[in-house]
């Protein structure tokens, strides 16, 4: 029986320039590092979820994706098609606010919905996420 989910995959333009997205913009930390012979493995998550890996996998050809299809979805993750989630935060309107200093493009600023505060953010290949503050 599955039990849990640990990675999850996030398509990215560049590796090392998502790397600096996520490491160095949003604060997540380095899990995986390795050369896989014909890839990378790159894995990060957010400091306080161990139990939780994002693959910032590369748009290229590769066994697993042919070289029509890697530019197809390069072209929709450029164009800002593809959600990846949603991000949890204690105080939305202040992690907008941080993030946005620092460079950070979002689509929406902090708003309220049934479910809480919500911004709608893009990593830099495009992809966009939902930062959510939860009601307390």
């Amino acid at each position: 029986m599955i039990q849990r989910q640990s990675h999850t995959t996030v398509y990215v333009l560049n590796q090392d320039a998502a790397k600096a997205f996520y490491v160095d913009t949003l604060g997540f930390e380095v899990r995986e590092d390795e050369n896989m012979g014909p890839f990378r493995w790159l894995t990060v998550g957010p400091k306080g979820q161990k139990d939780l890996e994002m693959v910032l996998m590369p748009l290229m050809e590769s066994p697993m994706m042919d070289g029509a299809t890697a530019a197809s979805l390069r072209s929709f993750v450029q164009k800002g098609c593809l959600g990846c989630g949603v991000l949890e935060t204690d105080d939305c309107k202040r992690t907008y606010e941080e993030l946005k200093a620092k460079g950070v493009r979002f689509m929406s600023p902090p708003a309220e919905r049934p479910y809480g505060v919500e911004a709608l953010m893009q990593d830099d290949s495009g992809n966009w996420w939902s930062v959510v503050q939860r009601p307390r």
